[in-house]
């Protein structure tokens, strides 16, 4: 004989959303309270009262990002000093479970070697944390002892035959194009799929004064394009159109890599953060084999994070792109390596952005 029983049980299907860090930022760097600490801060924040009055590197580099960050700017600030360095207020954030998209490291760097410990150091959170960012770091601006030229060479020796892919570099030519730039890459009006060059995203704000050589030239057009192909990430300018603009957010990648501007970095580790908890749900689960509507039924799955990138909108006429291309049949294939291994390859495609225009025009002379 048997009695009746009957349970309920609630199914998690994991199909709820995944936490975006995209746009938030970790600035380190020295300043005169708070050191050895952990700040969050927002675009209501007091900089005097946490980061304290004297003007600091931090402080700068923090307000442009907030000026250009728009209304939803929000960042985690580590300040150091003494014993504190960039690499323990970074760990530091880690073992404390923050995620951000990117740190910005205030202090310049000198050397190539201090870009490659950047590049290491980032490789070495996304191996031991899985947590995927790039770093943004800055060079000194131009000294009164110098021209333009012997200012640009200087800049060249930093980045010559390095390879860190991890890694922005922006010259302080106006004192704080760094947070200018960390700023604009935080804006979330603006699509992480848009190169910071993106003209209709308007003009940056609060830059710093035109900087001048020794002999009191200021900036060149030439200098910027000249740093812009030793691979720093530069302000520019486009004669009788008003307002400064950005050029490419250069990454420190070797040449005919895909991961040479930093939007296409940003899309490939957005899509990891997204497809990441998707296969640790999956870790010891039957539900995933080798039959082909489990297949079948990964692939869907993995397949859902693209088309939400890819999502556009149609307002007043005109489309408001995603920020990938629709995924199609064969950009997501599962391959069973063993019976307990699985690799998953997954392909998202940038729509086309124009960098480079050239309008021809003709003179129609035909007598009609």
């Amino acid at each position: 004989m048997a009695l009746g029983k009957v349970s309920v049980n609630n199914l998690n299907l994991g199909q709820g959303a995944v936490t975006e860090i995209e746009r938030y930022f970790l600035f380190i760097g020295p300043a005169g309270k708070n050191v050895g600490q952990l700040l969050q801060l927002n675009t209501d924040s007091d900089l005097d009262a946490m980061l304290g009055v004297p003007a600091s590197d931090l402080k700068t580099q923090v307000t442009a990002a907030r000026l250009n960050g728009g209304d939803r700017w929000a960042c985690l600030v580590a300040p150091i000093g003494g014993e504190n360095t960039w690499q323990s207020a970074l760990e530091k954030a880690q073992q404390q479970g923050y995620s951000v998209e990117a740190v910005v490291i205030t202090t310049p760097v000198t050397a190539g070697t201090e870009l490659s410990a950047m590049h290491d150091a980032a490789t070495s959170v996304i191996n031991t944390y899985g947590r995927r960012l790039f770093v943004m770091a800055a060079t000194v601006g131009i000294t009164a002892a110098q021209t333009w030229s012997e200012y640009a060479a200087a800049q060249k020796a930093i980045t010559k035959d390095l390879v860190a892919p991890r890694v922005l570099v922006v010259p302080q030519l106006h004192g704080n194009d760094l947070g200018v730039l960390a700023g604009r890459l935080a804006n979330a009006a603006v699509s992480i799929a848009d190169s910071p060059m993106r003209v209709a995203t308007g003009a940056v704000l609060g830059l710093g004064a035109v900087p001048k050589d020794k002999e009191g030239i200021p900036l060149p057009s030439a200098i910027r394009a000249a740093l812009d192909a030793d691979r720093l990430s530069v302000s520019q300018t486009y004669p009788d159109y008003p307002g400064v603009y950005w050029g490419d957010g250069n990454m420190l990648d070797a040449p005919g890599s895909d991961y040479l501007v930093v939007e296409y970095l940003r899309l490939a580790d957005k899509a990891a953060r997204q497809i990441r908890p998707l296969l640790i749900r999956r870790v010891g689960d039957r539900r995933l084999n080798n039959s082909p509507a489990s297949m079948a039924a990964a692939v869907t799955a993995f397949m859902k994070p693209l088309r939400v990138m890819a999502k556009a909108t149609t307002f007043a006429g005109e489309q408001f792109p995603g920020e990938i291309e629709q995924p199609k049949d064969g950009d997501i294939v599962l391959t069973w390596v063993t019976k307990t291994r699985v690799e998953v390859y997954i392909k998202l495609t940038p729509l086309n952005c124009p960098k480079d225009l050239t309008a021809n025009i003709a003179l129609d002379l035909s007598n009609e």
